[in-house]
């Protein structure tokens, strides 16, 4: 359901995409299956998108929670770039209302005060380049609900020979996808579980639309992508289920696409819910990998083993990583195992970079 304590008086932004007018004066919102019916002075679900005087606003344009350079890998992306420093920033707001969400403090915000950074897409493009970053994130926060930003913003990044990186839930309608991802180099996928009942249930939202954009990326678009699931006990980290979601994954999207299984921590609406065991990461890697799947990794807990790179071919290790820093490389520049010549799916330049584990705040004046 839409907000309705705010008033019109309180409402500003610039020109939104994907909105229609309906019968009754509403404004339909057509970025996301939620398709908020809004009223004059009303706001989406997300927060973010917002109807003034009948026309569709976004409200979070050139405005940002903050601005941080962390490893790509932190995303999780450990097949694009690795070792490389990121431009990460967000803004406020989501279209899905996760109770065990990890970021709520900036994802649930309704307060404005949240966005105390402005930065253009030029000036974020521009700061990028001079912290010695090859890639722009859009993050913390999911960026679809912030489309014309992020999207013009990717395009400053491009203009400077930077890469994009979107990590999203992919919950967004056909249209405006296909317009998002076409500035999008690479992103993470956060598929919350794998039945309709924990998206409804825990996430106010739908499975069908997120399984729709994975095959999307896969077969229709050049975006380098990654999926991640947070397991937490009891609710989607059963054998079946995982089974379905490893077999769904080999049909669909096939081996070579990495997959991240993270340990969750209680926060927000579920800290009467115990951290994941470490063993039942290890449990659905090995049901992913008796699957078919040659790249499957454990996050959010230390596991050199499991969120390192091995060969598929040869089990040569191609990527060492001790959480987001680097240490062995059996790859050659070109992307084939040193030792049998395998080709390693990804995006590669060479030798990786050596940003390792640090995370430095930046502030764009």
């Amino acid at each position: 359901m839409p907000e309705t304590n705010i008033t019109e008086t309180e409402i500003s932004g610039t020109p939104a995409r994907y909105w229609h007018r309906l019968d009754d004066g509403r404004l339909q919102c057509d970025v996301c299956p939620r398709f908020c019916k809004l009223q004059d002075g009303q706001r989406g679900l997300c927060f973010v998108r917002a109807n003034k005087g009948g026309e569709m606003l976004l409200t979070t344009w050139g405005r940002s929670s903050g601005f941080c350079i962390d490893p790509i890998e932190k995303k999780p992306l450990n097949h694009f770039l690795p070792g490389t420093p990121v431009l990460s920033f967000g803004t406020a707001g989501c279209n899905l209302t996760c109770k065990f969400c990890q970021n709520w403090d900036i994802s649930k915000s309704r307060e404005l005060d949240t966005l105390a950074d402005k930065a253009t897409p030029e000036q974020l493009a521009r700061a990028a380049q001079a912290h010695g970053c090859k890639s722009v994130a859009f993050t913390y926060n999911d960026p679809t609900i912030f489309l014309e930003y992020a999207v013009d913003t990717a395009k400053a990044c491009h203009d400077l020979g930077l890469k994009t990186v979107a990590v999203t839930a992919g919950y967004i309608c056909p249209e405006p996808r296909a317009e998002f991802f076409a500035h999008i180099d690479a992103a993470n996928i956060d598929l919350k579980g794998f039945t309709e009942e924990f998206y409804h249930d825990l996430c106010t939202g739908s499975l069908s639309p997120v399984l729709e954009t994975l095959i999307w990326l896969r077969h229709h678009s050049d975006v380098w992508f990654e999926v991640t699931t947070l397991l937490i006990p009891g609710q989607n980290d059963g054998d079946d289920e995982l089974k379905e979601l490893a077999a769904w994954f080999m049909k669909n999207l096939g081996p070579d696409v990495p997959l991240h299984f993270s340990a969750f921590h209680p926060d927000y609406r579920m800290r009467d819910i115990p951290a994941t065991p470490h063993q039942t990461l290890l449990r659905a890697r090995q049901i992913a990998l008796d699957a078919g799947l040659h790249y499957v990794f454990v996050g959010n807990v230390h596991d050199e083993v499991a969120s390192s790179t091995w060969c598929p071919s040869c089990g040569h290790k191609l990527i060492g990583r001790d959480w987001y820093k680097l240490s062995d490389w059996g790859l050659t520049e070109a992307g084939n195992c040193t030792a049998c010549g395998h080709v390693c799916a990804g995006i590669f330049n060479g030798l990786p970079g050596d940003w390792g584990r640090k995370r430095q705040p930046v502030k764009i004046a």
